[in-house]
């Protein structure tokens, strides 16, 4: 299941330069030695290193072309989409949810471009990798837990784990099991909807070019284009909605309503 596609070139061009140096450093930290036959540097990494490495120079030629006055087409659609997410953090966290911009962007543009490189061939999608998209999920999920303490203080967050104001106190301690259980699902949830999705796609799309290369994958290819960025845009919304009941707690609270018990019926009611 692993091993999908045949190995790029560029992946064993980094385990030639840099394996040693890995393989090395994981040696030093008494991990265990990369088995015979399996890359010390795997390709999601190699994948997910050429997509930082894309951005960083469309982040240079971009910058060295702003204009006020004769803006480009690229400088155009960025900052429709920065405007887009602004706008998302705008209505659901209010203007100072603009903070988490880089968050969201960074997680959304790495997202879109990895669903899209798989499409690429020779390449493959590191989030059809399950590592890749538990470690988005996780870091998410940290993510908004720190800044909910960060904004409440740990006593007041920790609080409205136990349910919404006026609760019984004799059903307090079901209420932070069920609590509890819904934060986690949500890694869960992040993880398999993400990495279920992609990497479904690109397996049907392998098996289909064996049997009949050419013309019968490309319907599947195209709607690959649209399934692609609708899973990006959800990862965005579901990290937005999550920051959303973290730190406006007090809002929900004054309502009778926990902050992300509002946003429930729109979770359950993405695609997936």
């Amino acid at each position: 299941m692993d091993k999908i596609h045949e190995p790029h070139l560029l992946v064993q061009w980094a385990n030639l330069l840099f394996g040693s140096i890995v393989e090395s450093a994981r040696l030093a930290l008494h991990l265990k030695p990369t088995p015979p036959g399996q890359d010390v540097i795997p390709d999601f990494l190699v994948m997910s290193a050429i997509i930082f490495l894309a951005f960083v120079v469309l982040g240079f030629i971009v910058r060295s072309r702003l204009s006020v006055d004769n803006p480009s087409r690229w400088q155009v659609v960025l900052e429709d989409l920065v405007l887009s997410l602004q706008g998302m953090l705008d209505e659901y966290i209010g203007p100072k949810g603009r903070k988490y911009l880089p968050l969201v962007s960074s997680l959304g543009g790495y997202i879109l471009v990895g669903n899209y490189l798989g499409l690429v061939p020779g390449f493959m999608a590191p989030t059809s990798n399950i590592n890749v998209t538990f470690g988005c999920s996780i870091t998410v999920w940290v993510y908004y837990h720190l800044e909910g303490i960060r904004t409440h203080g740990l006593f007041r967050y920790l609080k409205h784990f136990c349910g919404p104001a006026g609760v019984p106190v004799f059903m307090i301690p079901i209420m932070l099991v069920i609590e509890l259980i819904s934060h986690a699902a949500r890694v869960v949830s992040l993880t398999l909807r993400l990495f279920g999705n992609i990497f479904g796609e690109e397996l049907v799309i392998l098996i289909l070019g064996m049997l009949v290369p050419l013309f019968i994958p490309m319907p599947i290819m195209l709607l690959s284009l649209i399934t692609g960025g609708l899973q990006a845009f959800i990862f965005v919304l579901l990290t937005v909605i999550y920051l959303q009941g973290a730190v406006v707690v007090e809002h929900a609270e004054a309502h009778g309503h926990d902050a992300h018990d509002s946003h429930v019926p729109l979770d359950e009611a993405v695609p997936a």
